[in-house]
Protein backbone atom coordinates (compact mmCIF):
# COMPACT_ATOMS: atom_id res chain seq x y z
CA UNK A 1 0.00 0.00 0.00
CA UNK A 2 0.90 3.88 -0.34
CA UNK A 3 1.56 4.90 2.89
CA UNK A 4 1.56 9.18 3.26
CA UNK A 5 4.53 10.76 5.33
CA UNK A 6 6.10 13.71 6.47
CA UNK A 7 9.82 14.48 6.78
CA UNK A 8 10.24 16.96 9.38
CA UNK A 9 12.93 17.80 11.59
CA UNK A 10 14.17 19.44 15.07
CA UNK A 11 17.38 21.45 15.10
CA UNK A 12 18.49 18.92 12.37
CA UNK A 13 17.34 15.42 14.69
CA UNK A 14 15.54 14.14 11.46
CA UNK A 15 12.61 12.44 11.95
CA UNK A 16 9.83 10.24 9.00
CA UNK A 17 6.11 11.22 10.99
CA UNK A 18 3.42 8.64 10.08
CA UNK A 19 -0.12 9.28 10.65
CA UNK A 20 -1.44 6.29 11.37
CA UNK A 21 -5.57 7.67 12.34
CA UNK A 22 -6.58 8.84 8.98
CA UNK A 23 -4.37 5.96 7.70
CA UNK A 24 -4.24 2.51 9.20
CA UNK A 25 -1.24 0.42 8.55
CA UNK A 26 0.41 -2.40 10.62
CA UNK A 27 3.77 -0.52 11.07
CA UNK A 28 6.08 -3.60 12.18
CA UNK A 29 9.80 -3.14 12.74
CA UNK A 30 11.00 -4.13 9.24
CA UNK A 31 9.07 -1.68 7.91
CA UNK A 32 10.62 1.19 10.04
CA UNK A 33 13.90 -0.26 9.41
CA UNK A 34 13.54 -0.09 5.81
CA UNK A 35 11.53 3.43 6.16
CA UNK A 36 14.68 5.00 8.36
CA UNK A 37 17.78 3.81 5.61
CA UNK A 38 19.38 6.39 4.51
CA UNK A 39 20.38 4.38 1.37
CA UNK A 40 17.82 2.49 0.80
CA UNK A 41 14.49 4.70 2.70
CA UNK A 42 13.70 7.83 3.40
CA UNK A 43 16.29 8.50 5.91
CA UNK A 44 16.01 9.61 9.51
CA UNK A 45 17.09 9.08 13.38
CA UNK A 46 13.69 8.68 14.22
CA UNK A 47 10.23 7.37 13.08
CA UNK A 48 7.57 8.64 15.01
CA UNK A 49 3.97 7.48 14.79
CA UNK A 50 0.46 9.85 15.63
CA UNK A 51 -2.18 7.03 17.02
CA UNK A 52 -5.49 7.01 18.46
CA UNK A 53 -5.23 7.66 22.47
CA UNK A 54 -5.86 4.74 24.35
CA UNK A 55 -7.32 6.37 27.34
CA UNK A 56 -9.93 9.51 26.91
CA UNK A 57 -7.95 11.67 29.11
CA UNK A 58 -5.03 12.88 26.43
CA UNK A 59 -5.70 13.76 22.70
CA UNK A 60 -3.44 11.37 20.96
CA UNK A 61 -0.84 8.58 21.47
CA UNK A 62 2.64 9.38 20.65
CA UNK A 63 5.51 6.24 19.64
CA UNK A 64 8.86 6.88 19.00
CA UNK A 65 11.10 4.06 16.85
CA UNK A 66 14.59 4.44 16.49
CA UNK A 67 15.94 3.72 12.96
CA UNK A 68 16.91 -0.49 13.59
CA UNK A 69 12.86 -0.82 14.90
CA UNK A 70 13.61 -0.62 18.35
CA UNK A 71 10.45 1.66 20.43
CA UNK A 72 11.87 3.69 22.80
CA UNK A 73 10.16 5.88 25.34
CA UNK A 74 11.12 9.84 25.13
CA UNK A 75 12.21 11.79 21.99
CA UNK A 76 11.47 15.87 23.13
CA UNK A 77 12.75 17.40 19.75
CA UNK A 78 10.33 14.45 18.23
CA UNK A 79 7.61 15.73 20.38
CA UNK A 80 7.91 19.43 19.37
CA UNK A 81 7.48 18.28 15.36
CA UNK A 82 4.52 15.87 16.89
CA UNK A 83 3.00 18.98 17.94
CA UNK A 84 3.40 21.21 14.88
CA UNK A 85 2.25 17.94 12.76
CA UNK A 86 -0.95 17.35 14.43
CA UNK A 87 -1.51 20.96 14.20
CA UNK A 88 -0.46 21.00 10.46
CA UNK A 89 -2.78 17.98 9.49
CA UNK A 90 -5.49 19.17 11.18
CA UNK A 91 -5.88 16.62 13.52
CA UNK A 92 -6.50 19.19 16.76
CA UNK A 93 -6.94 22.73 16.43
CA UNK A 94 -5.84 22.62 20.00
CA UNK A 95 -2.61 24.91 21.14
CA UNK A 96 -2.24 22.80 24.21
CA UNK A 97 -1.90 19.16 23.07
CA UNK A 98 -1.72 15.92 25.75
CA UNK A 99 -0.10 12.83 24.31
CA UNK A 100 0.62 9.48 25.61
CA UNK A 101 3.46 8.14 25.77
CA UNK A 102 5.09 4.78 27.03
CA UNK A 103 6.72 6.43 29.53
CA UNK A 104 3.58 8.58 30.91
CA UNK A 105 2.13 11.83 29.67
CA UNK A 106 3.44 15.19 28.29
CA UNK A 107 2.22 18.23 27.45
CA UNK A 108 2.92 20.55 24.12
CA UNK A 109 2.26 23.97 23.52
CA UNK A 110 2.19 25.45 20.39
CA UNK A 111 3.73 28.81 20.61
CA UNK A 112 3.82 29.70 16.79
CA UNK A 113 4.33 28.36 13.36
CA UNK A 114 7.99 26.72 14.63
CA UNK A 115 8.58 27.00 18.21
CA UNK A 116 6.78 24.48 20.49
CA UNK A 117 7.19 24.41 24.35
CA UNK A 118 7.29 21.45 25.57
CA UNK A 119 6.11 20.10 29.36
CA UNK A 120 8.45 16.91 29.57
CA UNK A 121 7.49 15.94 33.51
CA UNK A 122 9.66 15.81 36.42
CA UNK A 123 12.73 14.01 36.21
CA UNK A 124 13.34 10.73 37.34
CA UNK A 125 16.26 10.69 39.77
CA UNK A 126 16.02 7.70 41.83
CA UNK A 127 18.21 5.37 39.83
CA UNK A 128 16.56 2.04 40.31
CA UNK A 129 13.56 4.26 38.52
CA UNK A 130 15.99 5.18 35.32
CA UNK A 131 17.22 2.07 36.04
CA UNK A 132 20.36 2.32 36.58
CA UNK A 133 22.32 0.09 38.72
CA UNK A 134 24.26 1.42 41.79
CA UNK A 135 27.45 -0.51 42.90
CA UNK A 136 28.80 -0.62 46.14
CA UNK A 137 32.02 1.15 45.61
CA UNK A 138 33.97 3.75 47.66
CA UNK A 139 33.30 6.16 44.86
CA UNK A 140 29.37 5.76 44.66
CA UNK A 141 26.67 5.96 47.19
CA UNK A 142 23.12 4.93 47.59
CA UNK A 143 20.70 7.36 46.59
CA UNK A 144 18.77 10.28 48.67
CA UNK A 145 17.20 12.72 47.94
CA UNK A 146 19.81 15.56 49.10
CA UNK A 147 22.96 14.08 46.65
CA UNK A 148 23.78 15.78 43.13
CA UNK A 149 23.05 12.65 41.30
CA UNK A 150 26.48 12.01 40.31
CA UNK A 151 28.39 8.47 40.36
CA UNK A 152 31.42 7.03 38.98
CA UNK A 153 31.04 4.34 36.04
CA UNK A 154 34.68 3.21 34.62
CA UNK A 155 35.11 1.88 30.89
CA UNK A 156 38.16 0.42 29.24
CA UNK A 157 40.16 1.55 32.66
CA UNK A 158 39.13 4.58 32.84
CA UNK A 159 36.55 6.39 35.54
CA UNK A 160 34.17 8.68 34.49
CA UNK A 161 31.88 11.25 37.13
CA UNK A 162 27.74 11.14 35.19
CA UNK A 163 24.77 12.66 36.31
CA UNK A 164 22.19 10.12 35.53
CA UNK A 165 19.12 11.42 34.91
CA UNK A 166 15.47 10.05 32.91
CA UNK A 167 12.99 12.23 31.52
CA UNK A 168 11.38 8.86 30.85
CA UNK A 169 14.27 7.86 29.09
CA UNK A 170 17.51 7.12 30.33
CA UNK A 171 20.69 9.55 30.12
CA UNK A 172 24.23 9.81 31.53
CA UNK A 173 25.55 13.47 31.73
CA UNK A 174 29.54 14.11 31.61
CA UNK A 175 31.39 17.40 32.18
CA UNK A 176 34.14 18.14 29.75
CA UNK A 177 36.21 21.14 29.56
CA UNK A 178 35.40 21.19 25.60
CA UNK A 179 32.75 19.55 24.15
CA UNK A 180 34.52 20.06 20.38
CA UNK A 181 37.53 17.51 21.85
CA UNK A 182 35.28 15.07 24.17
CA UNK A 183 35.76 11.55 23.10
CA UNK A 184 32.31 10.79 21.96
CA UNK A 185 33.22 8.46 19.66
CA UNK A 186 34.87 5.84 22.05
CA UNK A 187 33.46 7.24 25.22
CA UNK A 188 29.62 7.54 24.32
CA UNK A 189 29.38 3.53 23.61
CA UNK A 190 31.30 2.28 25.78
CA UNK A 191 29.03 3.90 28.60
CA UNK A 192 25.42 3.91 26.21
CA UNK A 193 26.25 -0.42 26.53
CA UNK A 194 27.20 -0.07 29.78
CA UNK A 195 26.21 -3.31 32.27
CA UNK A 196 25.19 -0.72 34.74
CA UNK A 197 22.90 0.40 32.35
CA UNK A 198 20.07 -2.31 31.68
CA UNK A 199 18.53 -0.70 28.87
CA UNK A 200 21.08 1.26 27.78
CA UNK A 201 21.54 4.83 27.98
CA UNK A 202 21.88 8.30 26.17
CA UNK A 203 25.39 9.94 26.47
CA UNK A 204 25.59 13.63 27.13
CA UNK A 205 28.52 15.57 27.02
CA UNK A 206 28.00 18.78 28.59
CA UNK A 207 30.65 21.96 28.69
CA UNK A 208 29.14 24.68 30.91
CA UNK A 209 29.78 28.10 29.85
CA UNK A 210 28.02 30.75 32.50
CA UNK A 211 24.96 29.22 34.46
CA UNK A 212 22.68 30.33 32.40
CA UNK A 213 24.65 28.15 28.93
CA UNK A 214 25.76 25.14 27.82
CA UNK A 215 27.05 23.21 24.93
CA UNK A 216 26.37 19.92 24.43
CA UNK A 217 26.92 16.78 22.07
CA UNK A 218 24.34 13.89 22.88
CA UNK A 219 25.49 9.78 21.96
CA UNK A 220 22.10 8.63 21.59
CA UNK A 221 20.78 4.92 22.46
CA UNK A 222 20.65 3.02 18.73
CA UNK A 223 21.66 5.95 17.19
CA UNK A 224 25.10 7.46 17.66
CA UNK A 225 25.56 11.00 18.08
CA UNK A 226 22.88 13.11 17.05
CA UNK A 227 22.36 16.60 15.97
CA UNK A 228 20.12 17.40 18.99
CA UNK A 229 18.52 15.77 21.21
CA UNK A 230 15.72 17.45 23.54
CA UNK A 231 15.50 15.07 26.07
CA UNK A 232 19.28 14.94 26.07
CA UNK A 233 19.37 18.69 26.65
CA UNK A 234 16.40 18.82 29.71
CA UNK A 235 18.95 15.91 31.43
CA UNK A 236 21.78 17.27 31.15
CA UNK A 237 20.24 20.83 32.57
CA UNK A 238 18.43 18.77 35.68
CA UNK A 239 22.43 17.19 35.80
CA UNK A 240 23.93 20.92 36.07
CA UNK A 241 21.31 22.11 38.62
CA UNK A 242 21.75 19.43 40.60
CA UNK A 243 25.33 19.85 40.35
CA UNK A 244 24.84 23.72 41.42
CA UNK A 245 26.27 24.33 38.04
CA UNK A 246 23.38 25.74 36.44
CA UNK A 247 20.34 28.74 36.94
CA UNK A 248 16.74 27.40 36.65
CA UNK A 249 16.84 28.59 32.88
CA UNK A 250 19.41 27.64 29.95
CA UNK A 251 20.39 28.24 26.57
CA UNK A 252 21.61 25.21 25.32
CA UNK A 253 23.57 25.06 22.45
CA UNK A 254 23.58 21.89 20.28
CA UNK A 255 24.83 20.97 16.74
CA UNK A 256 21.76 21.49 15.27
CA UNK A 257 20.88 24.97 17.08
CA UNK A 258 19.71 26.07 20.13
CA UNK A 259 17.05 24.82 22.96
CA UNK A 260 15.74 27.13 26.18
CA UNK A 261 15.61 24.58 29.08
CA UNK A 262 13.78 25.66 32.67
CA UNK A 263 13.90 23.49 35.91
CA UNK A 264 12.73 24.96 38.94
CA UNK A 265 14.49 22.14 40.99
CA UNK A 266 12.74 18.66 42.34
CA UNK A 267 9.16 18.32 42.18
CA UNK A 268 9.06 20.90 39.41
CA UNK A 269 8.56 20.07 35.19
CA UNK A 270 11.43 20.29 32.73
CA UNK A 271 10.81 23.10 30.63
CA UNK A 272 11.80 22.73 26.73
CA UNK A 273 11.29 25.30 24.28
CA UNK A 274 12.84 25.17 20.14
CA UNK A 275 11.56 25.01 16.91
CA UNK A 276 10.17 22.26 14.79
CA UNK A 277 9.74 22.19 10.92
CA UNK A 278 8.21 20.25 8.06
CA UNK A 279 10.77 19.29 4.96
CA UNK A 280 8.82 17.94 2.65
CA UNK A 281 5.67 15.06 2.04
CA UNK A 282 5.55 12.43 -0.15
CA UNK A 283 4.12 8.34 -0.19
CA UNK A 284 6.06 5.39 0.47
CA UNK A 285 5.19 1.97 -1.22
CA UNK A 286 5.49 -0.49 1.78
Amino acid sequence: MLLRFTKMQGLGNDFVVLDLITQRFNLQQRHIAKIADRHFGIGCDQVLAVEVPLSPDVDFRYRIFNADGSEVEQCGNGARCFAKFVRDKKLTAQRLIKVATSSGVIELEIIDNNQVRVNMGSPILNPDSVPFLVTNTAENSSYDDSNDNTYVIETNGKYHEIGVVSLGNPHAVIAVENVRTADVSTIGPAIEKHPQFPQQVNVGFMQVISPSEIHLRVHERAAGETLACGSGACAAVVSGHLRGLLNDNVRVHLPGGELDIEWRGRGHPVMMTGPATSVYEGQLLL
